[in-house]
């Protein structure tokens, strides 16, 4: 039986809707096609990649794969260390940057790929009303802060890199903020426990699809989440698998995780 979508992307009065997918692409070195058809079946607005491509044309391949599912590049890859940030043409890039982790020796470097997105208040946004498209930024929108993560597989360092990222995500000082990656930790880990403590875990709040992320040969483990700050509404979050548009042969295909799928409602704050 398919399964049912989760709600689309709009923009109204009150709030708007925004789907964000989570998905360690493992460098593109698997079927590109599947993974580019993955990707565009799930309609995402924002997609926080992990092991995006870091070495020699990397840029080439991220712009492949923002062209072939209708997204733009906005961060991330080498200069982040992997994580990276697609998004559509809805969301208003406020601000971006990258930033690299301390490094342990003998480890693999980690980094975090952040973004500061506007949906609404006439900017790129194909949901917004005609009476909305030529007011100021201030006056109307909604303000996300997206962070990109792939924490560390040594436990120590990855329970550090998960403060790290709830340091990171405060200092964005945005109304609304998500975290989404490669955990490397299962739920009742230290470092997922840490994030899940101060963010809401999309999957532990509203399940929707199915919970396994690793690997899409015999998933048997949830490693992959996407978190939310307090007063984001979360609708539903999963594994989009059996997704209208979404077959097996593409997920086995395209990568070695599962894709992770969350629509949020973002309600608008009033300004002064």
């Amino acid at each position: 039986m398919p399964l049912a979508d989760l709600p689309g992307s709009t923009t109204g009065p009150d709030a708007a809707v925004v789907r964000v997918l989570s998905y360690n692409i493992r460098s593109m070195r698997d079927d590109r096609e599947a993974l580019a058809r993955v990707i565009r079946a799930c309609t995402p607005d924002v997609v926080c990649v992990q092991e995006a491509p870091r070495f020699f044309r990397w840029r080439k391949a991220a712009a492949w794969l923002a062209r072939e599912t209708g997204l733009v590049y906005t961060t991330g890859g080498a200069t982040a260390a992997g994580p990276m940030i697609l998004t559509s043409l809805r969301a208003h890039v406020e601000h971006a940057e990258d930033t690299l982790l301390p490094r342990v020796p003998g480890l693999h470097r980690r980094g975090f790929a952040t973004a500061v997105l506007r949906f609404g208040g006439g900017h790129r946004d194909t949901g917004a009303r005609e009476s909305d498209r030529g007011a100021p930024e201030s006056a109307d929108g909604v303000r996300l802060g997206v962070v990109s993560c792939h924490l560390s597989l040594a436990e120590a360092e990855r329970y550090e890199q998960a403060g790290l990222l709830l340091d990171h995500l405060a200092a964005l000082d945005v109304p609304y903020a998500i975290a989404a990656g490669d955990i490397n930790d299962r739920p009742d880990g230290l470092a997922f426990r840490r994030i899940a403590g101060k963010l809401r875990d999309g999957w532990a709040t509203e399940p929707w699809g199915s919970e396994a992320t690793s690997n899409p040969k015999d998933p048997h483990q949830r490693i992959d989440a996407v978190f939310a700050s307090e007063g984001v509404e979360i609708i539903g979050c999963g594994v989009p698998a059996g997704l209208p548009g979404i077959t097996d042969t593409d997920l086995l295909a395209a990568t070695d995780h599962l894709p992770v799928l969350a629509a949020l409602r973002l309600p608008r704050v009033a300004t002064v």
